[in-house]
């Protein structure tokens, strides 16, 4: 009797627990399914994702290579605006090196396969390359205005030496960035799920990742503005100049250089300022916890708003050709050279066939010649 109590205390026991158990299970199954389907892939943009990484990565390497191969064929000594130029062109190739792994990404039906650490090292270049890119045209933007602005003191940061020294600075900070971010992950053990890549993450656990992703974005909109504010003074101060100049000959030159440095911030504009107004709510919601719905369509904006950012590497070398006299000289150089090349090589080959053409018409005319002469001959016999 006391045995079969004992059995029915236990059994009872057990099926408290298992009840326990399923009221648990109950409770969060909405959130287990909620996690189980809520899938970030963006199956339905992939194909728009690798038709604009692909346009973006042929443009912007072709545009890029020509605007480097520019910069280093410029024989006269190259002032501050060409060092920078130089520098955003080398950081538009890095990043453009990163495209063809988001492109074979998305091929793969978002699947990435190199590994975590290679995942980790390419988003990082990724965006250090497009920080380098926005704080450069700050710079550049800085030393036009106090150049173009005579009540300004020219300081000797303006100078080639120093624009060279400042560069190195920038990509040295960078680095050490990057150093910081990247090197940690190699001595992390590999995670089951190390088939995703550029996908929202959430960083309750990390706060001093987004105090610092929040000071980044500071800097880009404290360089937008200044960005701004300078070249509405350049512009300003060019019309100026071109209206007292306004008969000399050269007074359009003015006016074209106020209207270039419009293009050059609505270029920074459109590419850059739709990613950093988004970025705000990106880093926000990554220290909560979003509905799966919310998660999606953040995760598809961001992507979307990248695009931007990545089209500006296209657009770079627009800027070159605008900004630099030697530039536009040296490829227009290029081109006429290309095109002299072309035409001599026609004029040759078409000039051997006319040549080979009457000479021809000479045998075929001279043959019946020889002929009646050696019958007269032969007849003289």
């Amino acid at each position: 009797m006391a045995a079969s109590s004992v059995d029915l205390l236990t059994i009872l026991s057990h099926k408290e627990g298992f009840w326990g158990n399923q009221t648990v299970l109950a409770m969060n199954a909405p959130e287990i399914r909620r996690n189980a389907s809520c899938s970030l892939e963006d199956n339905a943009l992939s194909y728009a994702f690798i038709l604009f990484y692909s346009v973006i990565f042929v443009i912007g390497l072709v545009g890029n290579i020509i605007a480097l191969f520019a910069f280093l064929c410029i024989h006269q000594k190259r002032n501050s605006i060409q060092v920078y130029l130089l520098n955003v062109a080398i950081a538009d190739l890095l990043l453009i090196f990163c495209l063809p792994f988001r492109i074979l990404y998305h091929i793969r039906n978002n699947t990435w396969m190199f590994g975590r650490i290679l995942c980790k090292i390419v988003g990082t270049l990724f965006y250090m390359n497009m920080y380098i890119s926005i704080v450069l045209l700050g710079l550049i933007s800085l030393d036009r205005y106090v150049k173009i602005n005579k009540s300004v003191k020219r300081p000797n940061m303006l100078t080639t030496t120093r624009s060279i020294h400042i560069c190195c600075i920038v990509w040295a900070v960078a680095l050490t960035g990057f150093s910081l971010v990247v090197v940690p992950s190699l001595f992390m053990s590999e995670v089951s799920n190390s088939t995703l890549c550029f996908h929202y993450r959430h960083k309750k656990n990390a706060m001093t990742e987004a105090i610092l992703n929040y000071i980044i974005v500071i800097i880009f909109w404290t360089v937008f503005f200044l960005l701004i504010l300078s070249y509405v003074k350049i512009a300003k101060n060019l019309l100026k100049i071109s209206r007292k100049r306004a008969n000399f000959p050269n007074a359009v030159k003015y006016t074209q250089t106020a209207r270039n440095s419009f293009i050059v911030l609505i270029i920074f504009t459109v590419c850059f300022v739709p990613y950093h107004i988004f970025r705000f709510v990106y880093i926000t919601s990554q220290l909560q916890n979003p509905s799966c719905y919310w998660k999606g369509v953040i995760h598809t904006c961001n992507e979307v708003m990248l695009i931007f950012s990545s089209f500006n590497s296209c657009l770079d070398p627009v800027m070159y050709f605008l900004m630099s006299r030697s530039v536009r000289k040296t490829v227009l150089q290029l081109i006429c050279r290309r095109i002299h090349r072309d035409t001599s090589l026609t004029l040759e080959s078409t000039s051997e066939i006319k040549l080979g053409q009457y000479t021809q018409e000479r045998l075929s005319t001279t043959t019946p010649h020889s002929s009646s002469v050696k019958k007269k001959s032969d007849l003289i016999k």
